[in-house]
């Protein structure tokens, strides 16, 4: 028997992992704006200068949109579209989404049944989502259908090292079961059908997402270059 939509949306509402009041906080910080967000998105530019200006863009887990201000202001879109299963999704993010300077429709829905159709999308940012999400590998299908033919996915990503660190573990929330390495994430994308060069793959290792927040470098001694990676940032093109 065929699962309705409905039911199918259900059952993934049930394995949601909602975020903790420590995390909920913390995403509305200057830290995660400065440090986390805009930090990653100028990796993603650096490594793809050339990414589409204007046209369609979709934001994967907007949250309190913090997002919304620095794709209106780096790429330029027609539209934004914003989306997030959080509870209360549209509250949360009607500040920024007032004042953006380009067109946000929200989706309050997750990321493995994404409402728009085929091919209607120029990019893509995915950041500090995957990990959150029960069933990647659909999520990465759903974003690979909306996206155009050279189209572009902007992936920043904590990986398992990170998501299963003692520190992340206390204060945040995270469906630990399919947490992955970079490589693996990688993998992941390639198996989805995405392109990825060489050049446009980025594992900075940067102070908060260390197990010791950085304090073993402040302390004078050198940072490991033999390590598992805590991040992944990298700019997938959909063929065409």
């Amino acid at each position: 028997m065929t699962t309705s939509l409905s039911t199918r949306l259900a059952a993934r509402k049930l394995a949601f992992v909602p975020e903790t009041r420590f995390g909920i906080w913390f995403l509305s910080t200057a830290t995660w704006r400065v440090h986390v967000l805009a930090r990653a998105l100028n990796d993603l530019q650096r490594m793809a200068p050339d990414l589409p200006q204007g046209g369609v863009v979709l934001d994967i887990g907007t949250g309190q949109g913090h997002s919304l201000h620095e794709l209106a202001q780096r790429f330029k879109p027609t539209v934004i579209h914003a989306l997030d299963p959080e509870p209360n999704f549209p509250a949360h993010c009607a500040p920024m989404r007032e004042t953006c300077p380009v067109a946000v429709t929200l989706h309050e829905t997750h990321a493995e049944t994404i409402p728009l159709a085929d091919a209607s999308v120029d990019l893509v940012l995915c950041h500090q989502s995957l990990h959150h999400i029960v069933d990647q590998t659909a999520a990465l299908a759903e974003i690979f259908r909306v996206l155009k033919p050279g189209g572009y996915l902007l992936l920043a990503e904590s990986t398992r090292a990170y998501i299963h660190s003692w520190v992340i573990r206390l204060l945040f929330r995270h469906p630990m079961h399919v947490q992955r390495s970079a490589p693996e994430f990688l993998d992941m994308l390639r198996n989805a059908g995405f392109e990825l060069r060489d050049d446009h793959i980025s594992t900075p290792y940067l102070w908060w997402s260390r197990k010791d927040l950085g304090a073993w470098e402040w302390m004078g001694f050198k940072v490991p270059t033999v390590r598992e990676e805590t991040l992944l940032n990298a700019v997938a093109r959909k063929p065409g």
